[in-house]
């Protein structure tokens, strides 16, 4: 989600422009999830490149807290790669049920904890434990964070005008109301889109379809956001800056602005999606889980960090959307 708003902004130009998104730097809710990691953290290896962790949280309460120990879980866990060029963008799935060390607490060493599902680390210690987490697991510096309730996707949805999503089989969905999503294409409103992307039971890849159709979500979310119909639209464009600002929760040294600048050329044909390299899932201790690929994962993070993803996925094509 972090470039869908900015990449618009920086579309428009001006000084405008930059008044409004200095506006929209005021009204985003704002936490510090780095203050309590206080040491050992990966170094940052190349100027200019961002490594941005987005969070999709479907809690089903937007009053959960995103920056404390709580119940709320994140559904989605996405590590977003900006090369240093800033020309396209590599966003990296981590699927939550992927069995990983937690560290007892954000300023715990990597290693001092637990072996658990990788979202538990938010139910744990929220935000802060989440970064200290996956920055173990990866050994890849985390920038900035980005945190949106799937709720909050309905409004930006709608703020579109909704979305054309590939559905690959008809299922009906396991939530009320029930709706059936007829395979085709099919054109979702805010509320059909978020019952998408929670299905999974339906689908012999589980998790991982549900993960896929979120990927999808998110490409054609930015496609939506940069077309002409949104852009010309002052209405539209401001209905749906101003919903992605109320849904999202950043960091103390995100900026709109800055991002404007840096994702101005990303489209969604500019974004490769990548799934975190795993064997499929396993049952330990009772419970069914997901697990590391951990020579693949290694050489995937440390391409990451040293930024050259490009080279990786050449070597490594993802398999379809949500990669292998």
């Amino acid at each position: 989600m972090a470039g869908v708003a900015v990449l618009v902004l920086a579309l428009l130009g001006g000084i405008g422009a930059w008044m409004y998104a200095r506006n929209l730097d005021n009204d985003l809710a704002r936490t510090d999830p780095f203050a309590q990691i206080t040491g050992g953290r990966p170094a940052k290896t190349v100027d200019g490149a961002l490594n941005i962790l987005l969070v999709g949280s479907d809690s089903r309460d937007p009053d959960a807290p995103v920056d404390t120990k709580s119940q709320w879980r994140a559904d989605t866990i996405i590590v977003m790669h900006i090369p240093s060029d800033h020309q396209e963008a590599y966003l990296v799935s981590i699927p939550r049920d992927l069995y990983v060390p937690i560290p007892e607490s954000a300023g715990a060493e990597c290693g001092s904890g637990q072996r658990a599902k990788i979202n538990a680390a938010f139910a744990f210690g929220g935000l802060p434990l989440a970064v200290r987490t996956v920055e173990c697991f990866t050994d890849v510096r985390i920038d900035h964070v980005m945190a949106i309730d799937f709720a909050g996707f309905k409004q930006v949805t709608d703020a579109l005008g909704g979305v054309d999503l590939k559905v690959e089989r008809t299922i009906t969905s396991i939530h009320k109301p029930y709706r059936t999503f007829t395979k085709g294409t099919n054109h979702m409103d805010g509320a059909e889109a978020l019952d998408w992307i929670r299905q999974r039971k339906q689908f012999p890849d589980g998790d991982f379809a549900r993960m896929r159709h979120q990927q999808e979500f998110l490409r054609a979310l930015m496609d939506k956001a940069a077309s002409t119909g949104t852009l010309a639209n002052p209405k539209k464009l401001n209905d749906f800056l101003q919903s992605v600002t109320a849904a999202a929760t950043v960091d103390e040294g995100f900026s709109v602005t800055d991002m404007a600048l840096q994702f101005r050329n990303l489209r969604g044909q500019n974004l490769t999606f990548v799934t975190s390299p795993n064997s499929g899932s396993e049952t330990i201790n009772g419970e069914s889980v997901v697990v590391s690929d951990r020579e693949k994962a290694l050489a995937m993070y440390r391409a990451m960090s040293a930024d050259t993803m490009a080279d990786w996925v050449k070597a490594n094509p993802p398999k379809g959307t949500a990669g292998g």
